[in-house]
């Protein structure tokens, strides 16, 4: 293996991704290699014990793998695979990891994915499929890539509206207290980006500053990533694993949509806020933690606490400090100065598209209901289609996530819109908040596949609420 790696790295191509491909099945290797060679460097192994060697051996390192579930010494059980996603996690967090298995079971698929790979990919795979599949995420590594050469020389709090130098303010006061931080705003208003800002603004910044998304793992994996595990306390926890409470040390841990914290774990966050004291899973005896917490949601907690999902006493232990994070369309003229640094990064060395004036006044007009991730979604796709072109109007309002439409005069029709509304003597307000109300229902469940809880996070309400508001409108639920 060392001399093919040693022979290898000798003709990588400096235009050509690495992909790294882990398959003990010679025919499929050989096979999709030869497909794949066209558009990467694809280097090969045929177990985790081969990757290992293989790595250490490399002097450029893969940020992308395909790899199967099934490898040696069980090649009928996925947890080789598994296992190898996680090195490979661990090795570097911004790998993209596909999987391409025909261990394609639901359980299998959702438990890859919890581990970080990107993609799953079920045999046998249609190849101009797999082919676009690898590709988008090479497109990903190179926006990531971007982002943090940026992030490395400027900061993302960009704007000089009112609204956001209120803001800077209040990071500035917050930054060095130790008490919770609670960030609240609407998705897409970058409250992340405010918690590392509090953290870098801190005199813990040469502290670590973990990051946990609440409502991407199963309340059992959240669990054990939350506070760690000793080995064998559950299935699958072949060693010990310290916790974020552990791993963040006397720096910060960041919860993100905490409002989605299962309750039993609220009474845990609650302790642990109390008096530090948490508890490996597995183990009676405490342990100590110093992190600074600073939470984050878009929901509403008050209206979650008076719906029975969310903890009175947790809610006051996290809101000692409170920002909002404002909503994009309260920023004014904000929006062109991100748009210019956004376009400016995803460029990727073509020619900067230009807009048009009324393009721009679109812009200016727009509500932007996903907020700052919107406009760089908008940007990224303008980017793409009108490189080195202007952009028009009518170019704009194809890429936007909600329907606008202007008057002649290029001003929103909204005013005339409810003025002709107001004029049918048949008209009731209740009748028509319930209208629109069933329509974002059904909507959301359209998408949602009549899935209830991921229509309800993409309504900005939980469960128990959607359900109640199915029962009053009398939405029909059976196709969940």
């Amino acid at each position: 293996m060392a001399a093919n790696v040693k022979r290898l790295d000798m003709h990588i191509s400096a235009e050509k991704p690495l992909l790294l491909f882990v398959d003990d099945d010679p025919i499929i290797v050989d096979a999709l290699a030869i497909v794949l060679e066209k558009d990467f460097d694809v280097i090969t192994a045929d177990s985790r014990k081969q990757v290992k060697s293989l790595l250490q051996d490399l002097s450029v390192k893969p940020s992308l793998a395909l790899v199967d579930l099934g490898l040696p010494p069980k090649p009928h059980s996925p947890d080789e695979g598994f296992k190898l996603i996680e090195e490979l996690m661990l090795l570097n967090d911004s790998f993209k990891v596909l999987v391409l298995s025909g261990q394609n079971e639901d359980i299998n698929v959702h438990h890859a994915l919890t581990l970080g790979a990107v993609d799953f990919i079920p045999k046998p795979c249609d190849m101009s499929l797999l082919k676009s599949r690898l590709e988008y995420q090479m497109t990903m590594l190179q926006a990531e890539s971007s982002e943090k050469e940026f992030a490395a020389n400027e900061t993302k709090l960009l704007g000089e509206s009112t609204a956001l130098k209120t803001l800077r303010d209040l990071i500035k006061q917050f930054a060095d207290t130790p008490f919770p931080v609670l960030v609240e705003g609407e998705s897409g208003t970058g409250k992340e980006l405010v918690a590392e800002e509090l953290h870098h603004s801190s005199n813990r910044s040469k502290l670590p500053f973990l990051t946990i998304n609440c409502a991407a793992f199963t309340p059992e994996l959240l669990e054990a990533q939350l506070f760690g595990h000793t080995k064998g306390a559950f299935t699958g926890a072949s060693s010990e694993r310290p916790g974020f409470f552990e791993e963040a040390g006397e720096g910060t841990l960041f919860l993100d949509e905490v409002g989605e914290l299962p309750l039993p774990l609220q009474s845990k966050l609650l302790r642990v806020l109390e008096n530090g004291e948490f508890y490996r899973i597995g183990e009676t005896k405490p342990r100590l933690s110093k992190a600074r917490i600073i939470t984050a949601t878009n929901r509403d907690l008050k209206e979650e606490i008076r719906s029975g999902s969310f903890r009175q006493d947790l809610y006051h232990r996290l809101c000692v400090l409170t920002i909002h994070v404002p909503e994009l369309r309260e920023r004014g003229n904000d929006v062109l100065i991100l748009l210019d640094y956004f376009r400016s990064m995803y460029a990727a060395g073509n020619p900067l598209f230009d807009l048009a004036d009324e393009a721009e006044s679109v812009l200016e007009q727009y509500s932007f209901p996903g907020n700052i991730r919107e406009l760089r979604n908008i940007v990224i796709r303008l980017s793409a289609k009108h490189s080195g072109k202007v952009v028009s109007a009518q170019n704009l309002q194809e890429e936007l996530e909600s329907d606008f439409e202007p008057d002649a005069n290029g001003v929103g029709d909204e005013d005339g819109f409810v003025e002709q509304e107001l004029k049918d003597r048949h008209f009731h307000l209740d009748d028509k908040m319930s209208e629109w109300e069933r329509k974002y229902i059904n909507h959301a469940l359209l998408k949602c596949n009549g899935n209830l809880s991921k229509a309800a996070r993409m309504l900005g309400v939980n469960r128990t609420t959607l359900y109640s508001r199915l029962q009053r409108l009398n939405i029909d639920t059976s196709s969940e």
